[in-house]
């Protein structure tokens, strides 16, 4: 994918891109249009496949001025020619699948990614007739061995949830491309301010914008941005035959949220590192992970890579009953730190997930694959999101229980 460029910055780009004063009523802040359905004042054919750029609004499901004002944004902000909102994350990671992929299809998938994916990638893709391998996206000649001529789409995530190991994008787009398939990236830990993927060669870049991209643990949506040949398929299968697009209010939403993400990914980053260097000191802590620590295994993948290590931490405790007593310990203690599922939000969120659990429900590794997921898991990990607390408060509600 080719960087589109943009002479603007993050911070005017993040506030501005999309928006434009209301033409009828000059007001700055852009409107909400909360409507099914619009009155044409020209005939127009009952069908998607009817419309061109000049049809206009005719029902939401096919286009929606805030939700395109929200699609100009984001596509801005990846640096790609456009953008599909939906639903959620897991329709962005569902639209790409299903409009990409065949009967007959093969498709290689991190083996560790969000539960969602992960499951959707074992157990609903092969039952449509697509072929799957599962590949630890950080062995890079793992996923040339995985890849095969009926490979159609690598799908990664980077930074992995919920394990923080990074996948190198450059070269598993130039693995993905000299096979002719496409690269597509989760980027949800990273934000569009981690890193830049339409420059490392991402072709389809999703994000369950639930998490940073809206910011505030209030709305619920994904989008995916590429080329505008790419999203028009998308479009065209996802959004129109399938119907898991994005409601104009969440757009408003999220879109209000997204203007202030630079801010927010910087004061992020900030307290992650903060936290996560005290974490390193406790005697109850035995490993902790973040993108931004000099003691992570991919530290030097990470300088390279990311612009922004984000506010994601996971660390181990020892023994799986151990983090269940802490986790216990967690919900009733802790008067700061949400003990909470998601992630990215304003408020800080702490949640256990255990590795035996993982590996039965979600991930179901074996071998090698396992071992991998284990050096950064152990038996389990906490999983937290680093809000925008004050760290020294954050701190001080951790050590109530580490």
């Amino acid at each position: 994918m080719t960087k589109l460029q943009n002479t603007r910055g993050p911070m005017t780009t993040a506030i501005h891109a999309g928006e434009a004063p209301d033409p009828t009523t000059g007001a700055s802040a852009p409107p909400l249009h909360m409507t099914s359905t619009y009155v044409t004042d020209q005939v127009a054919g009952f069908s998607a496949h009817d419309i061109g750029e000049e049809s206009g609004y005719l029902y939401t499901r096919w286009g929606n001025p805030t939700v395109d004002m929200f699609e100009r944004k984001m596509a801005a902000m990846e640096g790609m020619e456009t953008c599909l909102a939906t639903a959620s994350g897991m329709a962005a990671a569902s639209a790409i699948f299903l409009t990409f992929l065949s009967a007959g299809d093969h498709v290689v998938v991190s083996d560790v990614s969000y539960a969602g994916v992960a499951e959707l990638a074992r157990d609903t893709l092969p039952r449509l007739g697509i072929e799957v391998s599962l590949v630890d996206m950080s062995d890079l000649e793992a996923v040339a061995a995985a890849i095969r001529d009926t490979t159609k789409l690598v799908h990664c995530e980077t930074p992995v949830n919920p394990i923080m190991r990074l996948t190198d994008l450059a070269a598993v787009s130039r693995l993905a491309h000299d096979a002719g398939a496409l690269l597509s990236c989760d980027a949800t830990f990273a934000s569009p301010l981690g890193q830049d993927n339409a420059a490392l060669g991402v072709d389809l870049v999703m994000h369950s914008v639930t998490k940073y991209i809206g910011g505030h643990g209030d709305a619920v949506g994904g989008i995916v941005a590429g080329s505008a040949e790419l999203i028009a398929r998308l479009r065209l299968e996802a959004g129109i035959h399938h119907g898991g697009i994005l409601s104009p209010f969440n757009a408003w939403l999220i879109a209000r949220g997204a203007a202030t993400l630079p801010l927010r990914m910087r004061a992020h980053e900030a307290g992650a590192l903060q936290v996560a260097h005290w974490l390193e000191t406790r005697d109850s802590i035995t490993r902790v992970f973040h993108p931004g620590l000099p003691s992570h295994p991919q530290a030097n993948l990470a300088a390279k890579q990311m612009s922004n290590t984000s506010g994601m931490i996971s660390f181990q405790v020892g023994s799986a009953a151990r983090g269940q007593e802490l986790a216990q310990q967690m919900i009733d203690r802790l008067e700061i730190i949400h003990y909470a599922v998601s992630l990215g939000h304003h408020r800080s969120l702490i949640f256990w997930m255990e590795t035996d659990g993982l590996m039965e429900t979600s991930f179901r590794l074996s071998g090698r694959n396992l071992d991998s997921y284990r050096a950064f898991a152990g038996d389990g990990i906490f999983r937290l999101s680093v809000g925008l607390e004050d760290a020294e408060d954050l701190i001080a509600d951790l050590a109530k229980v580490l």
